[in-house]
């Protein structure tokens, strides 16, 4: 009786701790594998058809707990874009492949290609026109919105 008793400690000790590891924070990695494409095999990938005929492909690797901080991989086709709203969020970009020419609404323009990065202000409005990109994202927004 002894026995069943100990061992019966011991399986419900071994559950309570499996149920506090399913809590812990581990950082989110984007892997040199990842940054091929494979993220993009991911089942918890969203592929996002366009009017435009455009697909977007997205990875949010990371949301914090309060919802104002993400990060990920995004990867989309040709598309031009008139940004007249301000544009919601703080964005930080690594393009992998391809690139953006961003032309802000006092008509400076900006042109952003692989191996290089840009962070956008979320008040920023202009016109964001691509030949299609790969990048790793990372984005702030003091409400939550836009996540």
């Amino acid at each position: 009786m002894r026995k069943i008793a100990v061992t019966l400690m011991i399986l419900a000790a071994a559950a309570v701790a499996v149920s506090a590891g399913d809590n812990v924070i581990r950082p989110a990695k984007i892997s040199a594998g990842d940054m091929t494409g494979k993220i993009f095999e991911r089942e918890d990938m969203s592929r996002t058809e366009h009017a435009s005929g455009n697909v977007t492909l997205d990875v949010t690797t990371l949301l914090s707990s309060d919802k104002k901080f993400a990060s990920g991989m995004y990867r989309s086709g040709k598309v031009r874009s008139e940004i007249t709203e301000p544009y919601g969020v703080d964005e930080f970009m690594y393009f992998i492949e391809g690139g953006v020419t961003l032309t802000s609404s006092d008509g400076s323009v900006m042109t952003i290609n692989a191996g290089e990065a840009v962070t956008i202000s979320k008040e920023w409005t202009g016109v964001w026109d691509t030949d299609g990109y790969t990048k790793i994202w990372v984005i702030y927004s003091e409400d939550g919105s836009g996540l």
